[in-house]
């Protein structure tokens, strides 16, 4: 019976409405900046990777017999995991931004 009342008010949101407000363009055009930009840095570097692979810039010996190469392979973990941290934090200021657009929707009559 929950579901039902939720689904009759997902249907009585103005869609329209929200989109058309500048709250919610401007969370929507920081949020899209946010993930492209943090997508675009992972993918340069881990792109990279075999590109430089077989330059002789990651193939001098770094410590003992261990090459630039397995140091930069190395950084990519390190890499993945501040940015899932980073993104972590980030998804919860967006959440709040989100609700925030949804409050001021229904404080100007939105149901």
């Amino acid at each position: 019976m929950a579901n039902v009342s939720s689904e009759k008010q997902a249907q009585r949101v103005d869609y329209h409405a929200i989109e058309a407000m500048e709250s919610f363009n401007s969370f929507v055009k920081r949020k899209n900046t946010f993930l492209f930009s943090i997508t675009a840095v992972f993918l340069i570097l881990y792109i990279l990777l075999p590109i430089l692979a077989f330059q002789p810039v990651l193939q001098q010996k770094i410590f003992g017999n261990i090459t630039g190469v397995w140091v930069y392979s190395a950084g990519l973990f390190v890499m993945t995991i501040v940015l899932c941290t980073v993104y972590v934090k980030k998804a919860a200021s967006f959440d709040k931004a989100a609700a925030a657009v949804l409050a001021e929707y229904h404080a100007k009559g939105g149901n």
